[in-house]
C-alpha cells in the first residue's frame, strides 16, 4: 500500500464496503459522542467521515487530535445506516473505521477556523493565507481560476493562436501607471522595469511575422488598490493579430470569452448579443464607460424642458456654455420615500441633491408630484414623462451642469436605482463593446492637449484626422464591459511612424522624445510593419465575476493587502547594507 493513501477523501463509496484503505488529510472537525469519535477527514478533493470507538487500537491517540492536524489513517470501509447517509457528500454512504493512525503534522492554536463560514479581518486572512486557502470557498475559487485559465488556453489554441512568452525584466515604458523599477547590479545607476503589459513586445512580434500571438501574461503596475484591482500584479489573457480590423478582433475574442462564461457561469444566462456603444453614448446613457447592461435604465438629455422654466437653478445653469440637464428614469420608483432616499444618496456623493418628479394616480387621472413638478408646470412635466416613457408609479431624477462634473455620480445613482427597484437582472452576464474612444483631452486650466487614452491606437481617419481639431480625433480603441466591470481593453495599433510622430506631436512630445521612449517600436516600424491589433482580458476580474465575488483578492492565491503589503511574506522588506552596496544604492531616510 502507498505510504500515505490508497484513495483520496472523495473517492470511497458503497462499492468499497469491506475494503481496507489508507487516507491522508486534515482533521476538518471532531465530534465526540461519548466513547465514539467521528472525524471529518478532508483533503483537496473532498471529505470522508472516519470513526473510532473503544475497539479501535488507536482510540486513545485519536482522542488527542485537533482541528487542522494533518494525519494518516488506515481502516475498514463500513456502510452507513440508511438513516445516517449524508446525500451532500460523494462519500456520504460510507465511513471508515480507524485501525491505525500516524500524525503527519500537528497544529497549534488556530488564528482562524477553517471549518464553517466565520468572517475574519482581512489582515488575519492574508497573514495566515495558507490556512485561509484551506477553506472550502477559497479552494473552490482557486480551482475555478485554474480551470478558467486552462479553458482560455485551449480556446485560443483552437482559434489557431500560439502562446509565446515575453520578458519579465525590461525597460521602463510609460503606459498609464507607475512602473516597478529594478536596479541593475551590472550597470550602476540604471534600472530595469517589470512590464506593465507585454504591449510593445507583442507588437514587435507582429512586425516579426508571427501573425497570431497569445499569452496568459503577468503584468506589474504600481497602482492604488480597489476592490476590483490589485495594487501590484495581475494576469491577463493577452493577444495580438496581424492584418486585421477592429471587427476581426471582436469576432475572434468574443466566442472565446462567451465560451468561458457559458462553461463556468453556473447556469447563469450569458448574452449572445454584445452591442457596440460609442464612448460618448456610454457616458450619456449610463454615466460610465463600463456600463452594466443588466440594468435597463438609460439616461437622457432633457435640457429643453428646463430652459426658461420656473425652476431657476436649472434654467440659469443652462445659460452657461457646455451645460445640460440629464434625467435618470426610475420605473416603479414613484414614492416620495424612495425619491427622498435617492436625494440623500446624491448629497452623500458630494452633490447638493438630485431633483425628482414622480407620477401618481389621483383618481381623476395622473398627477406629477415633487418640487420640480410644481416649479416647471404640468405641460413640461408631461413632455418629460412622454420622452422618458414613464407611467403612473414611476419617477425620474435630474442632474445638471457640465457632464464631466456629474456623470460619474449619475452613473452610480443609476446603479443604485436599478438595484433598489429590482430592475437589475442578477442571473445574467451582459456584455457591451465600448468603442470610439477620444484619443486626446484638454486640461481645463492650462488648455494643454494630452492623451486621454492609449497613445498607440490608430486614429480613425489616419493622418487626415490629426490635421484637424485634436479633441475630435477618435481612436480604434475599445473596451469590453461585463456587469459593470471593464474586463478587456484593446486597440488597432498605430503602425505607421509618420502618424505616430504626428500623434505624439499634438500631445507635446517631440520626435526625439518619442524615439527615446519607444525606440524599439519606432525602429521596427521602419521595416515593413503590418497592420495589427489585439486586446487583453483581465483573468482575475473574469474569475471574480464567475465566482460571484466582489473583491479580486478572493480569487488570487497570494494577494497583497490594500496598502500593497504581503503580510505573510513581510514584503516589501528593508534590504541589508550588502545588497545596497552591490546595487550602488543608498536609502535616504524619510523626514
Amino acid at each position: 500500500m502507498h505510504a500515505y493513501r490508497s484513495h483520496t477523501c472523495a473517492e470511497l463509496n458503497k462499492s468499497n464496503v469491506g475494503d481496507t484503505v489508507r487516507l491522508s488529510g486534515w482533521v476538518h472537525r471532531v465530534r465526540d459522542h461519548g466513547g465514539v469519535l467521528f472525524i471529518d477527514l478532508r483533503d483537496h478533493y473532498g471529505i470522508t467521515q472516519v470513526i473510532a470507538d473503544g475497539d479501535s487500537p488507536v482510540f486513545a491517540e485519536l482522542e488527542k487530535v485537533r482541528s487542522e492536524w494533518c494525519i494518516r489513517i488506515d481502516g475498514n470501509v463500513l456502510q452507513r445506516d440508511e438513516s445516517l447517509v449524508n446525500p451532500n457528500l460523494p462519500t456520504g454512504e460510507i465511513e471508515v473505521f480507524v485501525r491505525d493512525l500516524e500524525v503527519l503534522g500537528d497544529a497549534g492554536e488556530l488564528p482562524l477556523i477553517v471549518f464553517g463560514d466565520q468572517e475574519y479581518p482581512e489582515e488575519t486572512r492574508l497573514r495566515y493565507r495558507f490556512l485561509d486557502l484551506r477553506r472550502e470557498q477559497m479552494q473552490d475559487n482557486m480551482k475555478l481560476r485554474s480551470d478558467v485559465v486552462m479553458s482560455m488556453r485551449k480556446r485560443m489554441w483552437d482559434a489557431e493562436f500560439r502562446e509565446y512568452q515575453t520578458p519579465i525584466i525590461t525597460a521602463s515604458s510609460p503606459e498609464g501607471a507607475r512602473d516597478f523599477l529594478v536596479p541593475s547590479r551590472l550597470h550602476p545607476g540604471k534600472f530595469y522595469a517589470l512590464p506593465q503589459a507585454p504591449q510593445q513586445f507583442k507588437q514587435l512580434m507582429m512586425v516579426a511575422g508571427f501573425d497570431k500571438y497569445f499569452q496568459i501574461a503577468p503584468c506589474f503596475r504600481d497602482e492604488d488598490p480597489r476592490a476590483d484591482r490589485s495594487p501590484t500584479d495581475f494576469y491577463q489573457l493577452d493577444m495580438e493579430m496581424s492584418f486585421v480590423e477592429q471587427q476581426d478582433v471582436f469576432d475572434t475574442i468574443q466566442p472565446v470569452l462567451r465560451g468561458v462564461f457559458e462553461e463556468f457561469g453556473g447556469g447563469r444566462k450569458v448574452d449572445t448579443n454584445w452591442p457596440q456603444i460609442s464612448y460618448k453614448d456610454a457616458a450619456l446613457w449610463y454615466g460610465s464607460d463600463k456600463p452594466d447592461l443588466r440594468n435597463p435604465i438609460k439616461m437622457q438629455v432633457v435640457s429643453e424642458h428646463f430652459a426658461g422654466s420656473g425652476f431657476a437653478i436649472f434654467s440659469k445653469l443652462l445659460e452657461n456654455e457646455g451645460t445640460e440637464i440629464r434625467a435618470i428614469p426610475a420605473p416603479k420608483g414613484g414614492s416620495r420615500k424612495f425619491c427622498d432616499r435617492m436625494n440623500k444618496f446624491a448629497q452623500q456623493e458630494g452633490l447638493p441633491g438630485m431633483g425628482y418628479i414622480f407620477w401618481r394616480d389621483q383618481g381623476e387621472g395622473m398627477e406629477a408630484a415633487g418640487p420640480l413638478a410644481k416649479n416647471i408646470g404640468p405641460e413640461r412635466t408631461e413632455a418629460i414623462r412622454r420622452q422618458l416613457g414613464l407611467h403612473v408609479g414611476d419617477a425620474a431624477f435630474f442632474l445638471g451642469g457640465k457632464p464631466k462634473a456629474f456623470e460619474k455620480v449619475a452613473g452610480r445613482a443609476r446603479d443604485v436605482i436599478g438595484e433598489e427597484l429590482g430592475l437589475t437582472d442578477k442571473d445574467r452576464f451582459a456584455f457591451a463593446w465600448v468603442v470610439d474612444f477620444p484619443i486626446y483631452e484638454q486640461d481645463g486650466e492650462t488648455g494643454k492637449i494630452d492623451f486621454e487614452h492609449n497613445p498607440f491606437s490608430m486614429p480613425q481617419g489616419g493622418m487626415d484626422a490629426l490635421n484637424g481639431n485634436p479633441l475630435d480625433v477618435l481612436g480604434y480603441q475599445y473596451d469590453l464591459a461585463c456587469n459593470g466591470y471593464e474586463i478587456l481593453s484593446g486597440a488597432i495599433r498605430n503602425h505607421k511612424p509618420e502618424i505616430m510622430f504626428k500623434a505624439f506631436e499634438l500631445a507635446g512630445y517631440g520626435k526625439e522624445e518619442v524615439e527615446k521612449r519607444f525606440g524599439a517600436l519606432v525602429n521596427a516600424f521602419q521595416y515593413g510593419a503590418p497592420p495589427h491589433g489585439g486586446c487583453a482580458a483581465g483573468v482575475d476580474r473574469i474569475v471574480m465575476l464567475l465566482a460571484d465575488q466582489e473583491n479580486i483578492r478572493e480569487v488570487m492565491m497570494f494577494p497583497m493587502n490594500q496598502r500593497a503589503e504581503d503580510l505573510m511574506m513581510d514584503a516589501p522588506s528593508v534590504p541589508d547594507n550588502e545588497q545596497l552596496r552591490e546595487l550602488h544604492l543608498r536609502v535616504i531616510p524619510q523626514e
